[in-house]
């Protein structure tokens, strides 16, 4: 069940990046998820948002020159 909860906390982060998430799918997520999971799950989605930037300027610059 736990690992449940941890994927719908993901999606919900992901979706929010995205911003495209609907009322009903937010006040459904608010029933479930602890506040410590959202922040959890946004603070490794920003990480993974900002190393995947970081990897591609890095192959772009080295395939560059």
């Amino acid at each position: 069940m736990a690992e449940r909860s941890h994927l719908k906390a993901a999606l919900a982060v992901f979706w929010s990046f995205l911003g495209v998430r609907k009322r009903r799918d937010y006040d459904a997520d608010s029933q479930v998820l602890t506040p410590a999971q959202v922040v959890i799950a946004g603070l490794i989605g920003g990480a993974t948002f900002i190393l995947t930037l970081l990897l591609v300027v890095y192959l772009v610059l080295k395939f560059v020159k």
